[in-house]
């Protein structure tokens, strides 16, 4: 996973794959989008390769890269875990629930309706 964050944090590179999200592309046309020099382009091309996040082929001369989605997996898994809520988020919410239904409940019990001001 941390050769998938490294090669992805570069703006350049996460350039590159959401254009190769698209359609396979070769080097030449990934350049020409770039402002960049086309040996700095390879090199960006070889750190995606070398990730796993793009794979290469040969098409007469020229090099056709195309995405590769599965080594994000594992990042995408950790990213989710990461912003699950934890356990103890969960135990708050439940607490602010019974709090308010509480409030709710001896309002009603003294025969008047509680304003959202009252109950919050």
């Amino acid at each position: 996973m941390d050769e998938v964050v490294e090669a992805i944090a570069d703006p350049v590179r996460r350039e590159i794959l959401l254009m190769l999200r698209d359609e396979p592309l070769a080097a030449g046309q990934i350049a020409d989008r770039f402002v960049i020099s086309r040996p700095a382009v390879s090199r960006h091309l070889r750190v995606l390769r070398e990730a796993g996040l793009v794979r290469d082929t040969a098409d007469g001369r020229r090099r056709v890269y195309t995405l590769v989605t599965a080594p994000l997996d594992e990042l995408t898994g950790w990213l989710g875990r990461l912003m699950r809520p934890s356990g103890w988020q969960h135990r708050l919410d439940a607490l602010e629930t019974e709090v308010y239904r509480t409030r709710r409940e001896r309002h009603t019990a003294a025969g008047r309706h509680p304003s959202q001001k009252e109950i919050a």
